[in-house]
């Protein structure tokens, strides 16, 4: 069995310098804003705010499941580019006759498949339709 050299590691430590550095960044903005931030207490104060204007009725509104399967769309396309970026640079990175980017292309060819049937499924159940 053999052991990492500590040239291996390297990489890794920029990864937890910058862990580290964002946690302490947060720890030291949020116990700055609770030492030296105000502490007034109030009717004005506790009120609900938003966007400037006071709160008008009550926040168990109900909204049409249409706009959160919009968003789920949305979210699946969006993720789906997520996905063919890396898989665009490691299929640039390959021989173009290897047997391998013939695998990538019809791997990648088969999510893009799958993912514009489940778009037209939605599309032939109505889910984009505001009627």
């Amino acid at each position: 069995m053999q052991l990492l050299a500590a040239t291996d590691l390297t990489g890794y430590v920029t990864i937890a310098m910058a862990v580290v550095m964002s946690t302490i960044f947060a720890i030291v903005n949020i116990g700055a804003s609770w030492m030296l931030g105000p502490r007034r207490e109030g009717d004005i104060k506790g009120d609900t705010y938003e966007s400037g204007m006071s709160a008008i009725g009550t926040a168990r509104k109900r909204f049409n499941v249409r706009f959160f399967v919009v968003a789920m769309t949305f979210l699946l396309f969006d993720v789906e580019v997520i996905f063919l970026y890396p898989w665009a640079v490691a299929y640039a990175q390959l021989e173009p006759q290897s047997p391998m980017s013939g695998l990538f292309l019809a791997r990648i060819l088969f999510f893009i498949a799958t993912s514009v049937l489940a778009y037209i499924y939605a599309w032939r159940k109505g889910v984009f339709r505001w009627d």
